[in-house]
């Protein structure tokens, strides 16, 4: 079968806005350059690929096509099959490219997928009558599934994980049961996503400005155990139930990016949470350091992690940590079920020092409790803890959370517009908003917080000396400064009164 796995373009106020990327945890365009790899579609593009089918992987935004020629390359490829990628921020852009799709091309099944969908299934596939299914939860199962019964035209009802329209006279919205996930045999089953990537995009197009560029991303496990109430993918797509790949199939990819990908200067693991089990997380260490593999990494981890593992860590060739901190404030992190503590905060980051590991350190305004007063409280915190970068968002809250629910229920919502979730710029849009704390003074709080934090005249001059002694990390410190500071530049007019600069 012929099928074409697609994040289309985004369109904004009648402009297209490149680099929007869906699979970040909370999709925008990045004030800092950030463009996550389309890993659900590259991981689903290798196991339909394994099945024998012809598949083509497009990321419009990524490539930076136009809406024309992103229709044009699905169509020439004459698919079967499209599986679209969509989210909140993005759902009506991608459903106006569906219905545009569909009307040149009427006979293709479309299906979307990702955590909207997940999370309001019934509103997302009446939402036109271009799209004939979507899929509930991890795409890549269920996919094949689909592929397969589409194939040797079998009754779609088959498919578990699917919601669909079945078409006649009359037609009916057919609900399937669910898909259990996948387990950690299932994941090695499925090719290395670093293979498809190679095969279908430009390494180059993607980037993260606390990892070396460039990078390729990888996931070495599903799932997480911690209930974070503003974290969508444990909620929505890969659950709290951790599944591992083997520490086997984890070392052979490395082995194999660092052989077929010489460009390559750092792998990022984007489990939830890599370090969540430490007896694997030093297993994958050991067999690194046994194979003589000589590879830079870089993980998201918690701030509970001990010594000792960062040791094996950084002994195997990681070297940096993506922290969510979220906030300096006890109450807070308890509203949110952070399930740590502001000391536990603090002992971590000077056992991090003691190792020798970069942090990456991510805080988010806004949540539960929050006021002018505790957001200053934060700031000064990640003043004091000075990761090697940090970033600053506003909350935001996406159908099917925790923190959605929150914020519903308290009527902190200023929409329900999914339109509405980005702004003109493609940059987050804040839709929370309660007395005391407007959405236009969480923005503002943002700004602050990334002024005060990056031009601080010590961390300034770090950045030099780093940039001076470890030529490695300039380039993306470079590239990612470049674009940043432009958001800067916009927060200091806007704070001294001045015209706001154009996007």
């Amino acid at each position: 079968m012929r099928i074409v796995t697609l994040n289309p373009p985004l369109i904004i106020a009648g402009r297209e806005r490149s680099k929007f990327s869906k699979d970040s945890r909370s999709p925008a365009v990045s004030k800092g350059g950030c463009v996550y790899y389309p890993f659900w579609l590259g991981y689903t593009t290798g196991l339909l690929e394994q099945e024998g089918h012809n598949v083509k992987l497009i990321d419009a935004p990524a490539r930076g096509i136009t809406i024309e020629q992103t229709l044009k390359q699905a169509i020439d490829f004459e698919p079967e099959l499209v599986i679209v990628q969509t989210v909140t921020a993005s759902f009506y852009n991608d459903i106006d490219f569906c219905e545009k799709l569909k009307s040149i091309y009427p006979n293709v099944f479309i299906a979307l997928s990702g955590d909207h969908v997940t999370a309001l299934p019934t509103e997302s596939i009446n939402a036109s009558n271009a799209v004939d299914a979507v899929v509930i939860g991890e795409l890549d199962f269920t996919a094949k599934d689909l592929a397969l019964a589409l194939e040797q035209e079998h009754d779609l009802a088959t498919v578990n994980g699917l919601v669909w329209k079945r078409r006649g006279s009359a037609e009916q919205i057919v609900y399937n049961a669910p898909r259990e996930f996948a387990s950690g045999g299932d994941l090695d089953k499925i090719p290395f996503v670093s293979k498809v990537y190679k095969k279908h995009l430009v390494i180059e197009d993607y980037f993260y400005p606390s990892v070396l560029y460039p990078e390729v991303t990888i996931w070495t496990a599903r799932g997480c155990k911690f209930r974070c109430t503003f974290c969508k993918y444990p909620q929505l797509t890969t659950s709290h139930q951790y599944r591992a790949r083997s520490v086997k199939s984890v070392v052979d990819e490395f082995e194999w990016i660092s052989k077929n990908l010489p460009q390559v200067k750092d792998i990022m693991i984007e489990d939830d949470t890599f370090t969540q089990d430490r007896e694997r997380t030093i297993a994958v260490c050991k067999e690194i350091f046994e194979r003589g593999l000589k590879i830079t990494w870089t993980v998201n981890a918690r701030a509970d992690l001990d010594f000792e593992t960062m040791s094996w860590m950084k002994k195997a060739g990681c070297r940096l940590m993506c922290v969510g901190f979220e906030s300096g404030v006890q109450e807070i992190l308890n509203n949110v079920k952070k399930g740590t503590t502001v000391q536990k905060i603090r002992t971590f980051m000077g056992e991090s020092k003691r190792a020798k590991m970069l942090v990456h350190g991510c805080f988010m305004l806004g949540n539960k409790g929050e006021t002018k007063e505790t957001i200053k409280k934060t700031i000064s915190f990640a003043k004091e803890l000075d990761p090697d970068t940090a970033q600053f968002f506003p909350l935001m809250v996406y159908p099917g959370t925790e923190a959605f629910e929150w914020a519903k229920r308290e009527g902190f919502l200023t929409t329900t517009n999914w339109r509405e979730w980005l702004l003109d710029d493609g940059t987050h849009n804040t839709i929370i908003s309660r007395p005391g704390l407007s959405a236009e003074e969480l923005v503002e709080a943002c700004d602050k917080a990334r002024l005060e934090f990056y031009l601080r005249p010590k961390y300034v001059l770090r950045k030099i000396v780093q940039g001076i002694t470890n030529p490695k990390e300039f380039p993306r410190t470079v590239k990612a400064g470049i674009t940043f500071y432009k958001y800067l530049a916009r927060a200091v007019h806007y704070r001294l009164g001045m015209k706001p600069m154009i996007a």
